[in-house]
């Protein structure tokens, strides 16, 4: 496996407070990369978070770039609109989308990261071949929907998968998992090749997130060679 130049720390604000989330996204700011903004449309997942006007807000008070993952029916129509607000990389479900490629190119042309995201149960075979067109993979290992899940360890394998064809493709794609991540996983997720790492409950839960932040980066970065 090739080494890779550092490890990304996306916070999610999804158990955060969201009566309070400029403090809110304050308080992980120091130790954080990005921050995840998960938006969920009660279509696509059974549950409902951000609308694009309340997305917008939230990208227009973050001091971080923001990570939009847009769990949601109807990404093809949708998915630019927050490239277009000011989203430095927008994810969209490979499993909600008719023109893949198009939405992509949509959301480059908006000045975006542009990635996909991948449910457990979707096969690395339906989307190797979109690897060289995005600047990011998504891998879950948890059921989209909910915080709080626990890691799906049987996801590795596929995240490995999805490391080695990055690898040969030679281009700056990053490589996030998402759904469990905390103290005890990162490890596991860094070893298997992830190098961009979402953590919500684990982070937003802890007595002082920005501790457990250093922590998850100290790790991921010991697993990964890259200390």
């Amino acid at each position: 496996m090739a080494l890779r130049e550092g490890v990304r720390l996306c916070p999610s604000i999804l158990n955060a407070d969201h009566a309070h989330l400029s403090q809110e996204i304050e308080r992980v700011a120091a130790s954080s990369d990005w921050l995840h903004l998960d938006v969920m449309d009660n279509i696509f997942v059974p549950n409902q978070t951000f609308s694009l006007t309340e997305s917008q807000e939230i990208i227009g008070l973050s001091s971080l770039p923001v990570d939009a993952h847009l769990m949601i029916a109807n990404p093809d129509e949708v998915a630019v609109r927050y490239a277009q607000a000011g989203a430095k990389s927008v994810t969209f479900h490979l499993e909600a989308s008719a023109d893949p490629l198009r939405t992509i190119a949509a959301i480059k042309e908006n000045g975006a990261r542009a990635a996909i995201a991948i449910k457990p149960k979707t096969l690395f075979s339906e989307f190797e071949s979109l690897l060289p067109e995005v600047d990011m993979v998504l891998v879950m290992t948890v059921e989209p929907g909910f915080g709080g899940q626990s890691f799906m360890q049987e996801m590795l394998p596929k995240v490995e998968l999805v490391r080695e064809v990055i690898d040969r493709l030679e281009r700056d794609i990053w490589l996030q998992v998402d759904g469990g991540i905390s103290a005890e996983t990162i490890a596991l997720a860094a070893r298997a090749g992830a190098d961009t790492f979402v953590a919500g409950s684990a982070v937003y839960k802890a007595e002082s997130p920005d501790a457990m932040l250093r922590l998850l980066r100290k790790l991921a970065m010991s697993a990964s060679s890259l200390e």
